[in-house]
């Protein structure tokens, strides 16, 4: 069984990122800057920016505007690199509480409907309670 944070690595950051480098290159940057402001190569912005990957997560406007905003601060050089990690970190725990994760988990891998130690509401259960 894939844990959680896998559909995080697979699913959740890459749209994460493809949004950003949209917003990005909508305020005017080149791909190329953008690569480097996001730490990652300028044909994976490319895929991106073309939905060939990063396009699995349809964003809540609560989340669009929080990636709209972190695009502007990068932009404006508001927001240094080192900063993203805890921004994107905010994103995920947000994506948690609204169940996306636990969706995205049940649709991707076979596990039973009945799970809930995804990391949405019902993650402050104890593994434990799923063998009781």
């Amino acid at each position: 069984m894939k844990p959680p944070c896998e559909i995080v690595v697979w699913y959740v950051i890459p749209s994460i990122r493809s949004k950003l480098a949209k917003e990005l290159l909508n305020l005017g940057m080149k791909q190329k800057d953008i690569s480097q402001l996001l730490d990652i190569t300028q044909p994976a912005v490319s895929q991106y920016i073309s939905d060939k990957r990063g396009h699995e997560i349809k964003f809540d406007p609560e989340v669009d505007q929080y990636i709209k905003d972190m695009a502007q601060d990068m932009k404006s050089g508001q927001l240094q690199p080192i900063d993203l990690i805890p921004k994107f970190c905010h994103i995920c725990k947000t994506i948690k509480t609204q169940e996306v994760l636990c969706q995205l988990h049940k649709e991707k891998v076979n596990i039973p409907t009945y799970c809930n130690v995804c990391m949405g509401s019902h993650s402050d259960a104890s593994i434990f309670e799923l063998h009781d």
